[in-house]
């Protein structure tokens, strides 16, 4: 099973800071706190993932809640897989990861957006990196 990925944890903490910040300066909003729990223990364990499905429900709900306003795929709508291509030059994607995407579980696309963010070589993050940023939620559309 997929697992989540610490930076991923982080990003979804930082979300919700944004949307519930602190009072105080001391106090979290539920989703904050929920998910600094999960990013504790990972930090103790030295662990960098944390399992998709024995997530705590509180974090899961607010993991999902910062999930659901990332862009969903990274294609670009440039498919060199149909083309034979074992890894899409566009989006980095594999021809796997391309025909399996809709049935693939958030923390299994998630762990394949870190895998091409990483990589940083698909079209996507250089000829047509615009292309994406219009694209997104973000970006303007």
């Amino acid at each position: 099973m997929a697992g989540i990925h610490i930076t991923d944890i982080e990003a979804a903490i930082n979300y919700w800071r944004e949307r519930s910040p602190s009072p105080d300066g001391v106090s979290l909003c539920k989703e904050t706190r929920a998910l600094a729990e999960v990013y504790a223990l990972m930090v103790w364990h030295h662990e960098t993932e944390a399992d998709e499905v024995t997530l705590p429900a509180a974090a899961r709900a607010a993991w999902m809640r910062w999930y659901e306003s990332t862009p969903d795929t990274p294609c670009i709508a440039i498919c060199s897989t149909s083309q034979g291509d074992e890894v899409c030059k566009g989006c980095g994607r594999t021809f796997d990861e391309v025909q399996r995407w809709t049935e693939m579980t958030p923390g299994e696309k998630r762990a394949s957006w870190r895998r091409i963010t990483i990589e940083g070589d698909a079209w996507r993050f250089n000829r047509y990196a615009e292309r994406a940023l219009e694209d997104s939620p973000a970006g303007g559309k």
